[in-house]
């Protein structure tokens, strides 16, 4: 008798466990907007507008190959008269006033190469409707570029910070950890070779915003606009994940004067670093 107990005993427990295991999955696969980024130095060059924007007199470029991207706000935009922040607020990144002003905490952003999973947002935490538009604050960029040095063609990694303020306590760029304990502005960089650590301040950042005559972005902050081929559409009754890839132009996104003219980075020149925005954004969705 007590042989058939403990039978039953374990034949209940061992059902109780199997009904609980299928009820995990539900989580699981709960589907949610997926975001990945992507750098595409063939995709237009545009201007602060999202018009093509033909390198100036007098300046050189290079498309950067990226190493780490940043961002720390995304949002879905109805339409083009959506002004900035009435949209679908996805994702704000934790922010601080350690340096005095506010501004975003390195320390805390999500920093990921292309083609990661950048964000997930659950498809039941946003409205039901139409979005014509996606736009993301941009706060930092990692990169390799080419420079010249005594007419040496060298290669280095340049650590851009472009959002609005970034309080950084100190950061990486390859190998050299940079101390800081300060807010920094848009457009700091450091930049590392083999033979030297430096820093310095970018005077312009280029963000394309084609719907800037109907809603503008924030001076001095970092929020790149893109239109959706078709408006994207949230039912609230997906049962898959929505997978956007968010493609962003690196075409001649690095800019310098170009004093001697060869296109080409002298570093030993003192050519100056004018511009490290982003120079556009496609998207593409999958569903």
């Amino acid at each position: 008798m007590k042989k058939i107990f403990l039978f039953l005993l374990s034949a209940s427990l061992l059902m109780g466990s199997c009904q609980k295991k299928t009820e995990s999955p539900q989580a699981v696969n709960t589907p949610k907007v997926v975001f990945k980024f992507v750098f595409d130095p063939t995709q237009p060059r545009l201007n602060n507008l999202g018009q093509p924007s033909p390198m100036p007199a007098g300046n050189a470029g290079q498309s950067p190959q990226f190493n780490l991207i940043g961002a720390h706000y995304f949002e879905l935009t109805p339409t083009s008269t959506t002004q900035f922040g009435n949209g679908q607020v996805l994702y704000q990144a934790p922010e601080v006033t350690s340096g005095g002003g506010k501004a975003i905490d390195f320390e805390q952003s999500i920093l990921k190469a292309g083609n990661e999973t950048y964000l997930e947002v659950p498809l039941s935490s946003i409205q039901a409707g139409s979005y014509a538009y996606l736009r993301v604050s941009l706060s930092y960029q990692n990169y390799a570029v080419k420079f010249n040095f005594q007419g040496n063609e060298l290669s280095g990694t340049l650590a851009s910070f472009v959002g609005f303020n970034t309080y950084l306590k100190d950061y990486t760029i390859k190998t050299k950890k940079v101390s800081v304990n300060a807010n920094k502005s848009q457009g700091y960089w450091g930049f590392e070779t083999d033979f030297s650590t430096n820093t310095g301040q970018a005077p312009a950042t280029t963000v394309p915003n084609p719907i800037a005559a109907t809603s503008p972005i924030p001076a001095g902050s970092c929020v790149v606009t893109g239109k959706f081929d078709t408006p994207l559409q949230i039912t609230g009754s997906e049962t898959q994940n929505i997978v956007i890839t968010v493609r962003l132009s690196t075409n001649q996104s690095f800019e310098w004067k170009d004093g001697n003219a060869n296109g080409k980075w002298d570093v030993d020149l003192n050519e100056e670093v004018v511009d490290m925005g982003i120079r556009g954004m496609q998207l593409t969705v999958e569903q």
